[in-house]
């Protein structure tokens, strides 16, 4: 029983980094320190431009997200160890078939494991999440260069490649929370 428990605490710990969020300019001396990311909306890097980070892209060669201006983006850090990723990639897979065809949202899901891409693309093919390339980011950088502690995080850039907002942890893309946080995207791409 001791054990289940364990490893139940290691669960749902599991797809949290530990790093110290540093206390905000404002917080008197003394203040306890907010105690870290929270599920859900996080518009506070609002307008800042993507990080200049590469990662792989399917075919194997290196990508920026600068390379995705032109149309609002939703960009997914995820890894196959990490549950509620897991659980919310086949909800992103829906999404990016409905925006394929109009081509009004791009949807980028970036695996954070350090193994090979080909084990990404394996993961991928068993879940059959189709329209998810296998998009890999071994070194992390990507998750670096956004300051993400928990994963699943999710970032919108407008079609300018600013962050709207990102959302931390899962979330049912193909939901009615996710198509009203999208509309957004929208909004702030229009010029």
């Amino acid at each position: 029983m001791r054990i289940l428990a364990v490893a139940s605490l290691i669960l749902v710990a599991a797809c949290q980094r530990e790093a110290p969020a540093p206390a905000p300019a404002n917080q008197s001396e003394g203040a306890e320190a907010p105690a870290g990311p929270v599920k859900g909306v996080d518009r506070s890097r609002k307008g800042r431009p993507a990080p200049d980070v590469t990662f792989n892209n399917p075919d194997g060669g290196e990508i920026d997200l600068a390379d995705c201006k032109g149309v609002p983006t939703l960009v997914n850090l995820w890894a196959s160890w990490c549950a509620p990723c897991v659980k919310e990639l086949p909800t992103l897979d829906a999404l990016a078939a409905r925006h394929e065809r109009d081509g009004d949202l791009g949807v980028i899901a970036v695996s954070q494991d350090s193994a090979p891409q080909g084990s990404v693309e394996a993961f991928l093919a068993k879940l059959k999440v189709k329209r998810l390339g296998a998009y890999h980011d071994p070194k992390m950088a990507l998750s670096g260069g956004l300051g993400v502690e928990v994963m699943p995080t999710t970032v919108l850039y407008d079609a300018q490649g600013k962050e709207v907002w990102r959302y931390v942890g899962d979330l049912d893309w193909s939901g009615a929370e996710a198509a009203k946080l999208l509309a957004e995207g929208r909004v702030a791409s229009k010029p």
